[in-house]
């Protein structure tokens, strides 16, 4: 990889950290952001879900739309749009307007995450791509998981303004090394709408929509209330809690640099082994989830699966599936991400209504053996329809 590709990747890593912190890192201020505009948590939450909803829905469709527009131009449109959303959110006092601030840029988000993936495949071999493209998901874990809490300390050591100023000035420091170091990318190869879309004609494709929903499910039915479990399940104190979400966060930056490799190098066994390693954390987290020495190695150990490994695997079963298409598989990856979320958060939720907090990782064995079974029906078809590109 040359000096040109590698600048390349880590603005783009960057670009996504700054773009996906934007949604998640609100979640550590909310309870700042209700007392600063006067509502409840529960309609400060709304700045969470409907960003993932509208996002969820947005998907396929937009970079759909900007697939034959020079993809340099498209990451700066998009970037530009989330620097004046974001200081719209920090010169606001009005929460309509924050809540409206929210929404503009969610419907963008899709296009920056899909061409980061896109153009950090198409920057390297085809036998680099898993790896080009586990670098960039560097930036999704630490956006993921990073971000909540550096932007919750910028909150309680200075403001929530200057925690707001944080998502400004990430993402135009971002449009600003786009506009100077990466050149001009015009589409070469220019696809229809239709051509694009008629992949979803591929009954393997929307196998592998569906496990890529129930693995992301898998993740979230737990990692949502992993906090409530600390308290309630593992007794741990605050300042323990931190430590082991830090751990959770870091270890996601050691699964995408492994998964990179391993789908390279051992791409049946990292899929396979993936729901099954992640089944057995979770086994043992249900008998040893009240012992803080113990729950602190599972975080370890579940952080590089969860947020690296099963974030690459996701990317890589739908991007092969629809190599014509990258734009649009892309976006139909991070629709199914988001609603693999969105059920499993749910899914969590009703389990919580009728049990105690230890039986949550039952949410997430339910969602693996799902994912699974999609797993094996998509070998299955990729096999017999010879389709050496998608094949496990």
């Amino acid at each position: 990889m040359n000096k040109g590709n590698r600048l390349l990747l880590i603005i783009l890593t960057i670009g996504v950290f700054g773009i996906i912190n934007t949604e998640m890192g609100v979640i550590g201020i909310l309870p700042s952001i209700a007392e600063h505009f006067n509502v409840s948590v529960t309609k400060a939450g709304l700045l969470v879900s409907l960003f993932a909803l509208i996002v969820a829905i947005s998907g396929p469709t937009m970079p759909l739309l900007f697939s034959a527009i020079n993809r340099k131009y498209v990451m700066l449109l998009v970037l530009g749009v989330f620097v004046i959303s974001n200081t719209m959110s920090l010169l606001t006092t009005d929460f309509t307007v924050l809540l409206i601030a929210r929404i503009l840029p969610a419907f963008f988000h899709p296009i920056y995450c899909s061409l980061a993936f896109t153009v950090a495949a198409s920057s390297v071999s085809e036998q680099e791509m898993p790896k080009a493209v586990s670098k960039v998901f560097i930036g999704v874990s630490a956006g993921m998981v990073a971000g909540v809490p550096i932007v919750s300390l910028i909150n309680t050591v200075f403001s929530l303004q200057m925690a707001m100023a944080f998502f400004v000035v990430i993402n135009a420091i971002i449009f600003v090394a786009t506009l100077f170091f990466i050149p001009s990318m015009p589409v070469v190869k220019k696809l229809s709408y239709r051509k694009q879309l008629s992949v979803m004609a591929k009954p393997v494709l929307w196998i592998s929509i569906m496990a890529v929903i129930f693995l992301n499910a898998s993740i979230f039915g737990v990692y949502s209330y992993f906090a409530d479990y600390l308290i309630t399940v593992t007794h741990m104190a605050p300042s323990l809690i931190s430590a082991t979400l830090f751990i959770f966060g870091g270890a996601n930056i050691i699964g995408n640099i492994v998964s990179g490799r391993l789908l390279i190098s051992r791409t049946t066994q990292t899929i396979f082994g993936f729901p099954l390693l992640l089944g057995v954390v979770y086994l043992i987290m249900f008998v040893a989830g009240q012992s803080t020495l113990a729950i602190m190695m599972i975080a370890l150990v579940w952080g590089i699966l969860a947020g690296g490994m099963m974030a690459n695997i996701n990317q890589y079963l739908i991007a092969t599936t629809a190599p014509e298409a990258p734009d649009f598989a892309n976006g139909l990856f991070i629709s199914a991400c988001n609603l693999g979320t969105t059920i499993g958060a749910a899914g969590g939720g009703l389990l919580l209504a009728g049990f105690n907090t230890s039986y949550i990782v039952f949410v997430g064995i339910l969602s693996l053996i799902i994912s699974l079974v999609m797993l094996l029906f998509r070998n299955a078809i990729s096999k017999n329809d010879k389709l050496t590109a998608v094949s496990l």
